[in-house]
């Protein structure tokens, strides 16, 4: 690292989804010169620093309990994250905010049940939802959908998702035009050999493929419900080994009353 910043943060992780949390709950951040998007793009490259699927910055809220910012490793500031928000909300209740937590972000206010390392999620309801688009992927022509769970996402159903090229297809979903100009994050789900559902995404931001990813968790969810291929609760395998579970209400072609529950944890602090 180039510079010293001589800050505390702590490093936690949902479901193989790692995060650096830095806390201004205080306000104290505040009064530095701090560029988190420079920060990001220095402290969450593997090997060569702290490593990270992004940077949570918690801050005070005239909405909420605490206000969640989501900074990615490329620099961007999103609007949620299921497994930051998992996260966060550990921390949160670790350090004396109680075990029912409301989180605000720029996705809107998020609702928290923290039990021990168990956190359970009122996510936003989905929105935008497009089902059977016929994407152009290459020379050939892929069925997906699509939905924003708090940020956009595509789900693609596959037969092979232990061996699906995740990287080079998220890759080229993530920048497709007709996803421009923010892009999207690219989801895979499929079965298993021994039948459980797994999913494995590619993640705007972070570009390529991560242990998990909670919005993208839900939105695959939520798009086997409206294609009727499951019902509520949806458990998922993710690449990291763990299991998310998604909980929702259906009417019609509308989803609502959406929950995601995982684990979270702090692994551990230091310095920067």
């Amino acid at each position: 690292m180039d510079r010293k910043y001589n800050l505390c943060f702590t490093k936690a992780v949902a479901s193989g989804n790692d995060f650096i949390i830095l806390d201004n709950l205080s306000g104290e951040l505040s009064t530095k010169d701090i560029n988190y998007s420079e920060m990001a793009i220095e402290l969450c490259p593997r090997r060569i620093s702290i490593g990270a699927d992004g940077i949570l910055v918690l801050e005070r809220s005239d909405k909420a309990d605490l206000k969640m910012r989501i900074i990615n490793p490329d620099g961007s500031e999103v609007d949620m994250c299921g497994n930051g928000a998992r996260c966060s909300a550990v921390y949160a209740s670790k350090f004396g905010l109680g075990e029912e937590l409301d989180i605000e972000t720029r996705a809107g206010i998020i609702s928290a049940s923290v039990k021990g390392n168990n956190v359970k999620l009122k996510m936003s309801e989905p929105k935008d939802i497009k089902t059977d688009i016929n994407l152009g992927i290459g020379k050939s022509l892929m069925k997906v959908h699509y939905l924003n769970t708090g940020v956009p996402h595509v789900v693609h159903l596959v037969d092979n998702i232990e061996t699906y090229d995740v990287h080079n297809v998220g890759r080229q979903i993530r920048r497709h035009t007709m996803f421009e100009p923010d892009g999207t994050n690219a989801n895979f789900v499929g079965e298993k050999e021994d039948g459980r559902l797994m999913i494995r995404t590619y993640e705007r931001g972070v570009e390529e493929e991560t242990l998990a990813c909670g919005t993208g968790t839900v939105a695959t969810a939520v798009t086997l419900g409206l294609l009727d291929q499951v019902t509520s609760p949806v458990s998922l395998l993710t690449k990291s080994g763990e299991v998310l579970k998604v909980y929702y209400e259906k009417k019609g072609n509308r989803i609502y009353d959406v929950y995601l529950e995982g684990e979270a944890a702090l692994a551990w602090e230091g310095k920067i």
